[in-house]
C-alpha cells in the first residue's frame, strides 16, 4: 500500500510538473504584443519610454511584449493598418486617421492633462513677436518666418493651423509664403531658438519639460501664447489583439494602465516620462471633432 501510496504521488509531481512546463513554454511561444508610438520626440527618449511601458505591460498581461519604432508619424498609421503594431501611442489626429482605417479600434486610455491639452506658440526674442493673451495676437506672427512640427502632429500642426484660421493668418501669410515643418516638437524649439525660423508651434508639455531640464535658451526663444484646451494623445488598440490574446485582453491594457501608481518607484519613472499623474479611461467619440478640423485643412481626405 505504501509503494502505491509513493508511486502516486511521484505521477501527481510528474504531472504538475509538467504542467508548469508548458504553461511556462505557452508564455514563452506566445506571439508578441507589439506596441509603437508616433516620434515626436527624440528617438533616445522614445525608445527608454516605451521600453518601459513594454516591460511594464509584459509583467502585468502575462505575454510577451515589444516596442517597435517607426520613422514618421504616417509609418504610424500604416503599421497599425497592416497590423505591424497592435497598439499606438497616437495624437488626436493620427488616432482618427488609424480608427478610419481600421473598422472597430478602439481609443483605450489618456493622461489626465489630455483631456485639456495645449499648444504653444514660441518666437525668438530677437524676432519682435511679443507675448499675447487673445487669439487676435497671432495676427503678430505675419510676415514672419513659421514652422510647424510634423505635418501629421496633431499639437505640432493641426490645432496650431486651426487657432491661426481662427485669429485670421493663413499660411502664405508667413514670410515666404508657406511655414516650415520641422518634424518634431524638439525640432521646432531647436530652429526657433537658432533663428532659422521666428516662430513655431508646438505641444506644450514638451516645452514645459525641456524648459524645466535647462535645455531651452530663454534669451533666445520665448513661448508667447498658449492655445485653449482640447483632447489630444492616446493610446488606440487593434481589433485583432482580440482573437490572439481573448476577448477581453483591451479590458485587461487598460487596467494595467489604470493603476499606475506615483508611489511606485518604476511606475513613477513610467508617468514621469510621460510627464503625466496618471491615466484615465477615454472613447473614440472624445477625438472625432477633430476630424471634421482635419478634413478642413486638409490633413484628412
Amino acid at each position: 500500500m505504501k509503494k502505491i501510496i509513493v508511486l502516486c504521488l511521484v505521477l501527481v509531481s510528474l504531472l504538475l510538473l509538467a504542467a508548469c512546463g508548458q504553461a511556462a513554454a505557452t508564455q514563452e511561444e506566445a506571439e508578441p504584443f507589439v506596441i509603437g508610438a508616433i516620434p515626436d520626440q527624440d528617438p533616445e527618449v522614445l525608445q527608454r519610454q516605451f521600453s518601459l511601458v513594454a516591460t511594464y505591460l509584459s509583467n502585468e498581461l502575462g505575454v510577451p511584449v515589444e516596442y517597435k519604432p517607426v520613422t514618421d508619424y504616417a509609418a504610424s498609421v500604416t503599421a497599425f493598418r497592416v497590423g505591424d503594431l497592435d497598439m499606438v501611442w497616437f495624437g488626436r489626429l493620427t488616432g482618427v486617421q488609424a480608427r478610419l482605417q481600421v473598422d472597430e479600434a478602439q481609443a483605450l486610455v489618456q493622461r489626465t492633462i489630455d483631456e485639456q491639452f495645449h499648444s504653444v506658440f514660441i518666437a525668438g526674442k530677437d524676432s519682435g513677436i511679443e507675448p499675447f493673451e487673445d487669439i487676435d495676437g497671432l495676427a503678430q506672427l505675419k510676415g514672419h518666418t513659421f514652422t510647424f512640427g510634423s505635418e501629421s502632429s496633431t499639437s505640432g500642426r493641426l490645432m496650431p493651423q486651426y487657432f491661426l484660421n481662427e485669429g485670421g493668418v493663413t499660411l502664405g501669410d508667413f514670410r515666404g509664403g508657406e511655414p516650415g515643418f520641422s518634424g518634431s516638437h524638439d525640432a521646432t524649439i531647436d530652429l526657433v531658438e537658432a533663428g532659422t525660423y521666428e516662430s513655431g508651434a508646438l505641444n506644450e508639455q514638451v516645452w514645459k519639460s525641456r524648459v524645466e531640464a535647462g535645455e531651452v535658451d530663454l534669451d533666445k526663444v520665448q513661448m508667447i501664447w498658449r492655445t485653449p484646451p482640447y483632447h489630444d494623445y492616446h493610446w488606440v488598440i487593434h481589433p485583432d489583439v482580440n482573437e490572439r490574446y481573448g476577448q477581453d485582453f483591451a479590458d485587461k491594457v487598460t487596467a494595467a494602465f489604470l493603476k499606475l501608481d506615483a508611489g511606485n518607484a518604476d511606475q513613477k519613472e513610467i508617468l514621469d516620462l510621460f510627464g503625466a499623474d496618471g491615466f484615465i479611461a477615454t472613447e473614440n467619440d472624445n477625438y472625432m471633432q477633430i476630424e471634421a478640423v482635419g478634413r478642413e485643412i486638409g490633413a484628412i481626405n
